[in-house]
């Protein structure tokens, strides 16, 4: 397979994965190095990347991280048993997509506007993006690319994304245990020894107390949970 697309570093101005003749593959298809494949072998090369190279990671982000819509808990509980069947697989959470200025705790979670210092921080060779929105996944994986040789693998929820090594389009919880089955499936065949363990809890994720949390702990964003004067708010979504 000719790989059009595949771990930096590239340099400080990559080329699009578009402008380099990829195209997001079709409903029921997927892409490899910016190949258009089978989910099932998409599947298991993304499985082999995550059981062979050093700290393996999933970053997932804000549209699996909170509970908005009536399938994102069975999505979340899925992407926590994938986690369990790779060996030693962290989770750095991507919760928004503000700057984190002037410093970031790159243990903590991982800044789309900077994702490649928590690559580097971490020394992550194979990563999943879940749940990100596309225009921030997108942005997020090129960056990568561009510096670090992390294989990075996106399971979207809708089209895609061309910017990484594998992307599987159209992703809920049921393709994420079929991608589970797969990871179990090579893990035996590439003699890897593991008992399902669950990922460890980030010690350095502050502790929250959400009972003493006020308007002002919002900052910039306070307007949107507070009335304007002489507004009276009757329901809200």
């Amino acid at each position: 397979m000719s790989k059009k697309i595949t771990a930096g570093p590239v340099g400080y101005m990559p080329h699009s994965a578009p402008s380099m003749g990829v195209e997001l593959a079709p409903e029921g298809k997927a892409l490899l190095y910016g190949n258009i494949v089978e989910e099932e072998e998409a599947m298991r090369d993304a499985a082999k990347a995550m059981l062979t190279m050093d700290n393996p990671t999933i970053f997932p982000g804000p549209q699996v991280l909170w509970d908005w819509r009536d399938d994102v808990a069975d999505k979340s509980a899925a992407i926590l048993e994938l986690a369990s069947e790779i060996p030693n697989c962290r989770i750095i959470p991507m919760p928004d997509y503000r700057p984190k200025y002037p410093k970031i705790d790159a243990e903590a979670e991982i800044n789309p506007n900077h994702p490649n210092l928590t690559i580097l921080h971490n020394k992550i060779k194979a990563c999943i993006f879940v749940g990100v929105h596309c225009h921030y996944a997108n942005l997020s994986l090129r960056m990568i690319r561009a510096g670090t040789d992390c294989h990075t693998i996106a399971l979207c929820g809708f089209m895609g994304h061309e910017e990484a090594m594998t992307s599987i389009r159209d992703v809920h919880a049921e393709d994420i245990r079929r991608f589970k089955d797969i990871v179990i499936q090579v893990r035996n065949e590439l003699g890897i020894e593991w008992t399902t363990t669950p990922p460890p809890e980030n010690p350095s994720l502050p502790k929250e107390d959400w009972g003493s949390l006020t308007p002002a702990d919002y900052g910039e964003y306070r307007s949107l949970i507070m009335s304007r004067k002489g507004e009276h708010v009757a329901d809200v979504e």
